[in-house]
């Protein structure tokens, strides 16, 4: 997937005001309207236009873009990161961006679907006063709880209609078991109230940080694990990491790469709590002397094995 200059589309600079951006849009949308236009690519670049406008309209979507596309070039190979759309704060709701399947695999990616499936900010504005924003968090954070101090951006328009940033700092305490795609809700921390009526609430949804070691499904978590091929032949007794600490895992006398173990009750934290995954990789030492080739052969002369007997036809 390429990455889409949506200011050159426009024929805008990065610092374009508002009414700059929708007069760009208007030139353009005559000039390529299918209705109207006699240029061979008018229907292509009437909708690649849209939604450029779509994007830089919208002050929450356009802040959460100049972020992401800070030092990416146009027509670059592109993907967006995991934590994209951490850190921004939005107002409205989960539902995803309106008219998204009317344009590229680039905005799909970024703003279109549903919330829950999107990588990034994919949000439809309501008249509630409700605030939304997602953080990442560790596993370990999750797996004891917390108390973290986060920082959310927000997009503000200034009288003349450029784009500023507006930064918040709160307290977050994050409950032990959160899961990924649970939601914090804090209240009275969205917009004033219209009205003398009550501020809105904020709510936060949580994504984990690529683990080193885990990999995390609802409550439950895996671990590949490195053994010795003595050790998967003659059986063992090895050391496994998890959240709670090293606990003794006993490897049977035969044991396969891939082969599958259940720690029960070490994953997150739960009602009940989940479990942890370990399974098996057996890895190979390199030869690096002319002694340990001769073993190799040895091996093989003492103990043939085919082990792709089952692929043969």
């Amino acid at each position: 997937m390429k990455f889409k200059d949506y200011y050159a589309i426009l024929g805008v600079s990065k610092d374009a005001s508002e009414g700059e951006i929708k007069r760009a849009y208007r030139k353009l949308a005559r000039k390529y309207h299918p209705d109207v236009s006699k240029e061979a690519n008018a229907e292509s670049r009437f909708k690649e236009v849209g939604e450029a406008y779509a994007v830089l309209k919208d002050p929450e979507k356009r802040l959460a873009y100049d972020q992401l596309g800070s030092g990416v070039h146009p027509g670059e190979d592109f993907t967006p990161p995991p934590d994209w759309g951490a850190g921004f704060e939005f107002s409205g709701g989960f539902e995803g961006a309106a008219g998204a399947e009317q344009f590229s695999d680039f905005f799909e990616s970024l703003f279109g679907g549903g919330r829950r499936h999107s990588a990034g900010p994919g949000f439809h504005q309501d008249p509630s006063q409700d605030h939304h924003a997602r953080i990442l968090i560790s596993l370990e954070d999750s797996y004891q709880g917390a108390t973290r101090t986060i920082t959310l951006q927000a997009p503000t328009l200034t009288p003349d209609g450029h784009l500023q940033t507006r930064q918040r700092t709160l307290n977050v305490t994050i409950p032990k078991g959160i899961r990924e795609g649970q939601v914090i809700r804090l209240a009275g921390q969205g917009s004033p109230g219209a009205g003398g009526q009550p501020a809105g609430d904020l709510y936060i949804e949580v994504s984990f940080q690529p683990h080193r070691l885990y990999r995390v499904e609802g409550h439950d978590m895996s671990l590949d694990l490195p053994i010795t091929p003595w050790e998967a032949a003659l059986g063992a007794t090895v050391k496994v990491p998890t959240l709670g600490g090293k606990v003794n895992l006993k490897i049977p006398r035969g044991a396969k790469s891939g082969q599958k173990f259940r720690l029960r009750g070490r994953g997150l934290p739960g009602q009940p709590a989940g479990d942890q995954y370990v399974v098996l990789e057996i890895i190979a030492p390199e030869p690096h002397t002319a002694e340990d080739e001769a073993l190799y052969r040895k091996m093989a002369e003492q103990m043939p094995l085919n082990p792709r007997a089952a692929l043969e036809v």
